[in-house]
């Protein structure tokens, strides 16, 4: 949802810090693999040892790095199938690896199996969320929308834990059972578009 009302402000910011990182020598791809790297260790390096401010803070840096290389590929004219296949496949792997180790902290350090049960259920239906609009797309049909897109769930999971962190009982609990609830929404939202995208070819084939 954020994607389609925050993408033009957005871009006003970033499409200059892309044009500069290109002229001084770094590639699209070369950002969305640091950016997943960097986010991936600090996942499972700071939240497994209960440093859940500095944990969300830096997992927070390195998820802007999603943004810029768009913003590189954009105006380097670099838009290419293999970039856009690996920038969505590492979003797969910062997803996952971010709500897994928040599972674990839940269950292992904190020993709270709701919240690590929310967790799961984030960590799940994110790649479910994902998955549905890329086998729409590969079929030809739309699956875009939601409640909770991939901006909106890092936004509720990162501040929910960093702001446990900072000493706020259940936060984080709070925040990934409201984004359990909303994830699987948004789950709903895109079976139902997909049904609606076919329905709609199906009556342009028919009246063709």
């Amino acid at each position: 949802m954020l994607n389609i009302f925050a993408r033009a402000s957005v871009a006003r910011v970033t499409d200059p810090i892309g044009a500069w990182l290109v002229r001084a020598g770094l590639s699209p791809n070369s950002m969305t693999v640091i950016g997943t790297v960097g986010s991936v260790v600090t996942a499972l390096v700071f939240f497994p040892l209960n440093q859940l401010f500095v944990g969300s803070a830096l997992v927070t840096v390195f998820v802007l790095f999603d943004l810029l290389d768009g913003a590189m590929a954009r105006t380097a004219g670099k838009v290419t199938r293999f970039g856009t296949v690996l920038d969505a496949s590492c979003d797969r792997i910062a997803d996952g690896v971010l709500f897994g180790a928040i599972t674990w902290w839940a269950l292992v350090v904190a020993g709270d199996r709701l919240t690590g049960a929310a967790a799961l259920v984030c960590l799940v239906s994110a790649q479910v969320i994902s998955y549905i609009k890329a086998r729409a797309e590969a079929a030809g049909l739309d699956a875009d929308g939601g409640l909770v897109e991939r901006a909106e769930r890092f936004i509720i999971a990162l501040v929910g834990t960093g702001i446990q962190g900072l000493g706020v009982p259940y936060a984080a609990r709070i925040a990934l059972l409201l984004l359990a609830v909303l994830a699987l929404i948004t789950v709903g939202q895109r079976f139902v578009a997909v049904w609606r995208s076919a329905r709609e070819q199906e009556g342009r084939e028919v009246t063709t």
